[in-house]
């Protein structure tokens, strides 16, 4: 028992030594002109305070030797140091895991940024965030964000609103997204204040625009304009209202389209829950709504076709109507745009799209086998009185087919691929010409007829297929060859 005694207190004896000992070194520290040795020594006595100076001394002096050290303790912070201080090392992974693991907030963000792995993301960015750490808090309620988890977002963006403009911006689109649109302009416009590009565009549509409800459509009057096309846009949300104020912009300012008798209307923002449109619609791979709720606004803005901007799904025309999604750019528009006045894709067309157009002559930009020479109404002789000399060369669009297909361009024009951006003068010439030809358009009065007419409200239906009729200018003799093509299910959705 005496022996266990003596040795318990040569140990108490040993740490108050030691104790002492550190605290004397710490003191010497202070007053030494290269502390780095002293501060070592009473870091390996078990000092934190020495280990947390050193760390401090070895960054402000970029000491890579005293880090290493410090490191082989695994002292967290050192490790963060050594890694920011070397950069791209084959050590530099291992430290910054190191630091992550010791909590330090700045390594545990950078660590999650730099894993692909979404779980280890989150986890990594939570555990920085809950330490405090601004800049985790708004990382990770960015990552929620474009995770379409806005609930999980929702606090954090709340939390860094004030320090984040784009944190800011985003807790200012959840509550508009919730109704309470007076707090979600305040956010907003304190986002762009801070120089949020996206909410200085969103504040300008907001002072611009207003939803309303379908039945409150303004009226519009196109006395003055010279439009064989008059087109409207619609969009039911925040965000499709900005997006559609940019296409129309875009639209607006395209010299290109200076000469074309096409005009797009002012968008109208229409109420949340107006317009059922599905990615998926009715069962088809492509965007699309039930366009009824349009056929007031149709008519008081007295308009021939329709674009309507929704949140997602596959950019097409259908019967006079234009469906587009917020990632589809402006090039997409214009190749769209060109489907109104009856010009068929020059890509390989699908199935049922192929049957309906290839060798049919309808399309003012394509030639068929057998075609080429017919006369004098041909459209190869078409081609050459508004262009003398053009040629003619392959195109893809019929290569699904037993059809051979020709266009007037040798060019990747914009109907092959909307990104081209080429619209060569023939066919800017063939757009002029199809908007004097009424019955080479398919105007948004057939789609209304249709879609009334599946609803079973014969006398809206009825009413359309009237205004069809009469956009086309035709005869009561007409209107029975007509009938057959009229009553079809909808014609194949240009994309």
């Amino acid at each position: 028992m005496r022996g266990f005694i003596v040795a318990l207190l040569a140990i108490l004896l040993v740490a108050a030594d030691t104790s002492h000992d550190s605290k004397q070194l710490l003191l010497n520290a202070e007053y030494a002109e290269k502390p780095a040795p002293i501060l070592w020594e009473a870091a390996r006595n078990g000092s934190e305070v020495a280990e947390t100076r050193l760390v401090a001394w070895a960054s402000l002096n970029n000491s890579e030797y005293w880090l290493n050290k410090l490191v082989a303790l695994d002292n967290a912070d050192a490790a963060w140091a050594l890694y920011q201080l070397i950069g791209d090392d084959e050590k530099s992974d291992r430290l910054m895991g190191l630091a992550a693991i010791g909590n330090v907030p700045e390594a545990q963000l950078a660590y999650g940024m730099a894993t692909e792995d979404p779980k280890k993301r989150e986890t990594w960015l939570k555990r920085a965030a809950k330490q405090g750490y601004l800049p985790a808090q708004a990382a990770l309620a960015d990552w929620y964000m474009l995770n379409e988890q806005p609930e999980e977002a929702r606090a954090w963006l709340r939390i860094t609103a004030n320090d984040y403009p784009q944190s800011a911006f985003q807790y200012g689109r959840l509550l508009w997204d919730d109704g309470n649109r007076d707090a979600a302009r305040n956010w907003i416009e304190q986002a762009a204040d801070g120089g949020h590009v996206m909410a200085e565009k969103v504040k300008r549509v907001l002072a611009d625009y207003a939803p309303f409800k379908a039945g409150n459509v303004r009226a519009r009057n196109w006395q003055n304009a010279d439009c064989a096309q008059r087109v409207g846009v619609f969009a039911t949300s925040l965000s499709t209202i900005v997006k559609a104020d940019e296409l129309v912009g875009a639209f607006r300012k395209d010299r290109r389209f200076n000469n074309l008798a096409v005009c797009l209307d002012n968008p109208v923002w229409l109420e949340k829950g107006t317009l059922d449109c599905q990615a998926e619609y009715k069962g088809q791979p492509r965007l699309g709504c039930d366009v009824r709720p349009l056929a007031n606004a149709v008519e008081k803005r007295q308009l021939t076709h329709a674009i309507v901007v929704s949140e997602q799904g596959k950019a097409n025309v259908n019967n006079g109507v234009m469906f587009l999604d917020l990632i589809d750019s402006y090039a997409v528009l214009v190749h769209e745009l060109a489907h109104f006045a009856g010009f068929v894709d020059e890509y390989a067309l699908g199935k049922n799209a192929a049957e309906r157009y290839c060798g049919s002559g309808d399309a003012p930009n394509l030639i068929f086998d057998g075609k080429l020479t017919y006369a004098p109404l041909s459209t190869l002789d078409n081609w050459q009185n508004l262009q003398p000399g053009v040629g003619i060369w392959p195109a893809q669009s019929c290569a699904r087919s037993d059809i051979r297909a020709y266009k007037p361009s040798g060019h990747i024009t914009f109907l092959e691929h909307h990104d081209s951006g080429d619209i060569p003068p023939i066919y800017m010439a063939l757009w002029r010409q199809q908007l004097t030809r009424p019955t080479a358009q398919r105007p948004i009065f057939m789609n209304l007829f249709q879609a009334f007419q599946k609803a079973g409200q014969t006398p809206q239906a009825s009413k359309w297929l009237n205004r069809y009729n009469g956009f086309l200018g035709a005869s009561n003799d007409e209107e029975s060859s007509r009938k057959t093509d009229i009553e079809r299910e909808d014609l194949p959705a240009q994309f």
